[in-house]
Parts: structure tokens; C-alpha cells; sequence
């Protein structure tokens, strides 16, 4: 294979289509930075789910249409549940303003820059599916299997938000530590990890070459690293809010801080980890 179709194999004329979906999509970080990744990457992920449904919509099977309509409902939950977030609470504004600088402005070029590093990651995130997808390989187990884990962790996220909601509404200076936050402190995260998980199971069987699978586990490694960091920030919120609470201190000394059954209770001493 020379070098020419080995470039076309990992990078086919849809991968552009989704490339400028994500971008258009989470534009919407030139409005407010933060939204490059978290609203933005909500409607990129619901937008490049669109985008496959009506570029391959007319040939799949049932398995690749609710591969497609995950992404669509993960984009829509997402950007829904952190837009109404913002709108209706008022302390996760102030956190958010804090953490994004307040009321400092970037400069446009390092907008730009963020834009089209998010846009280039939602992109390979998404790529084993698309990948899939442009080689016909409609059919098998996996695509079966990566629905099915997707759902799940749609299913982990849902009910993850709902009782910590719901915990914050019976008391809103305690940390949460019900239901699924027995388990981890970070349910909704491991949720995404799981989700993800699922998208590049899909893949399996069909992904060609170095090239592609490079591509697929960048994207996939990028999102475990921005989980990780995620949880690390998360835990330094709650350790100045509870550091000094007795029953917290108890919590995360037996508590997993992601992933259930591995005694992985801080990111503190982890560096490279922002």
C-alpha cells in the first residue's frame, strides 16, 4: 500500500465533513472559552452523530444507527444538563467564573488556536464509528457491543447528575455520597470513560492500518486524559470546600476517586496531571 492510499484510508473525505461539523458546533467557545469544551463539545458530538446519520444513513443497519443516535443523545444531554446548570445555579456560575479567569479576556489567536484543537480532537473521538462506517462493515458483534456499553454509561451519567441534584437540594454544603457515589467520587466520569469506552470497542474488527488506529486511540487517550484532569480539579474543589469535615475525610479514604475497585483515592501526587 503506498503512501497515498494509506493517507486517503485514515483520512476519507467524511472525516473532513465531520471536522468542520465540530467546528462550526463548538464555535460557540468564541462567545465564552469554557464553552469549547463542555457546551461546544456537547453540540459537536450531537452535530457529527447527525452528520453520519445523513451521510451513511440510507445503507446501515440498525446496530450503526444507534451508534450514531448515542452521539446525538450524549451532544443533546450534555450541552442541555451543563447549560441549565449554569442558568439555574448560581454558586456553579461562580465556580465556573473562577475557574475560567473570571472576567479576563484571551486573546482571539489562543481562541482560535483551542477551537481548532477541540475540533481536531472531537473528530478522531469519534473516528472508530465513522471509520466503520466508511468501509461498509455494517454488521458483526462489535457494533453491538459498543451500543450496548454506551448505553449503559449514558445510563451511569443520567443518574449520576440526578442524585447528586438531588443531594444538593437536601443539602447544599455537603459533599455527595449516595447511590452511585459509593461507588467512585467521580461516577460521571467514569461514565465517560465507559462511554468512550464503548465507541472504540465498535471499532474493533474494522480499523485498518496504523494510521487509523492511531487516530482512534489518540482520540480515545485524549478523553482519559481530560477525565483524569477533570478529577483532579473536582478533587481540589472539594478539598478546600470539606478538607476539614471529619465524615469527608473518611469518604475518600475508602472511596475510589474513578474507577470502581481500584485503590486510586488521589491524583494530588500525579504532576502531569493538570
Amino acid at each position: 500500500m503506498t503512501f497515498s492510499q494509506a493517507w486517503n484510508i485514515a483520512f476519507p473525505q467524511s472525516m473532513l465533513v465531520i471536522f468542520i461539523v465540530s467546528a462550526l458546533l463548538s464555535a460557540v467557545g468564541f462567545y465564552k472559552f469554557v464553552y469549547f469544551l463542555s457546551v461546544g463539545y456537547g453540540f459537536a458530538i450531537a452535530g457529527s452523530g447527525v452528520a453520519m446519520l445523513f451521510m451513511y444513513g440510507g445503507e446501515m443497519n440498525i446496530p450503526c444507527i444507534l451508534l450514531c443516535c448515542l452521539f446525538i443523545v450524549y451532544g443533546v444531554r450534555l450541552s442541555g444538563f451543563l447549560l441549565v446548570r449554569e442558568i439555574k445555579n448560581a454558586s456553579y456560575r461562580k465556580t465556573l467564573k473562577e475557574a475560567t479567569g473570571g472576567d479576563k479576556t484571551m486573546p482571539i489567536f489562543v481562541k482560535a488556536v483551542i477551537w481548532v484543537a477541540c475540533s481536531i480532537m472531537y473528530t478522531t473521538q469519534v473516528s472508530p464509528v465513522l471509520y466503520r462506517l466508511e468501509a461498509g462493515a455494517y454488521n458483526g458483534f462489535m457494533p453491538i457491543l459498543g451500543v450496548i456499553i454506551m448505553a449503559v454509561a449514558l445510563t451511569i451519567e443520567s443518574i449520576a447528575d440526578r442524585q447528586k441534584s438531588n443531594a444538593k437540594k437536601q443539602n447544599p454544603n455537603r459533599f455527595c455520597d449516595t447511590g452511585l457515589y459509593k461507588i467512585v467520587r467521580c461516577p460521571n466520569y467514569l461514565g465517560e470513560i465507559l462511554f468512550w469506552t464503548g465507541v472504540i470497542i465498535s471499532g474493533f474488527g474494522v480499523l485498518q492500518g496504523v494510521m487509523q488506529w492511531a487516530i482512534a486511540i489518540l482520540g480515545y487517550f485524549l478523553l482519559i486524559y481530560v477525565m483524569f484532569s477533570g478529577a483532579k480539579r473536582l478533587e481540589n474543589r472539594q478539598n478546600k470546600n470539606y478538607g476539614e469535615d471529619p465524615e469527608y475525610q473518611a469518604y475518600i479514604k475508602k472511596t475510589p476517586l474513578l474507577l470502581p475497585l481500584i485503590p486510586l483515592y488521589s491524583l494530588q501526587k500525579y504532576e502531569f496531571i493538570k
